[in-house]
């Protein structure tokens, strides 16, 4: 029996998606939301998402912005056009007051800058859009530290390439050691 995770006091939800190309940050998340009780279902890319939502529906989604193919933002529309209950939180290391301002037009209730734990994404949707306190300039927003840009960038580009090690550092311009030594490293 699934436990459920209460967010509003009114609203209990035991199922979310992750949708994120960056495959670590994705796993470690379902991992972490999988020990709280939800049923986790994962996500590469808009496409992939939009497949296995039709399968198997969730009640909240946390979406990456920036992914090979579409964007983020695209994908709020498809899930909120299968349902219009699904609750979308967009996670983005590079976010800026306008992009916030569409994700919560298109029905995101909440954007959250990357890097961001469960508690983060949990204590985002419990806010929900109503509540969000937007910066009113984009220097309010917090900058990532070079660190995060950096891993950031590396899951992108590993993503782009399938995985592929070799391809990656080839990409990078960095040694296929170098890049590995990088992956081993916990998130900024």
């Amino acid at each position: 029996m699934a436990m459920t995770t209460d967010l509003d006091n009114s609203q209990a939800f035991s199922s979310i998606m992750l949708v994120d190309d960056s495959t670590i940050l994705r796993d470690r998340l379902a991992e972490a939301f999988q020990e709280r009780g939800f049923r986790v279902s994962v996500a590469g890319t808009c496409d992939e998402a939009v497949d296995k939502y039709r399968i198997s529906p969730t009640e909240l989604a946390v979406v990456d912005l920036r992914m090979p193919g579409r964007p983020g933002l695209t994908l709020i529309q498809d899930l909120k056009g299968m349902n219009p209950e699904v609750r979308v939180l967009i996670l983005s290391g590079f976010g800026s007051i306008s992009t916030a301002i569409d994700a919560i037009k298109l029905g995101a209730v909440n954007f959250l800058p990357k890097p961001a734990d469960v508690d983060d994404i949990l204590n985002a949707f419990k806010r929900g859009g109503a509540e969000v306190e937007m910066p009113e300039t984009d220097e309010e927003i917090p900058v990532p530290t070079l660190a995060q840009a950096e891993w950031e960038h590396i899951h992108r580009v590993l993503a782009d390439c399938s995985n592929n090690i070799s391809e990656a550092a080839r990409r990078l311009g960095i040694h296929r050691r170098s890049l590995q030594r990088k992956l081993r490293k916990r998130a900024p």
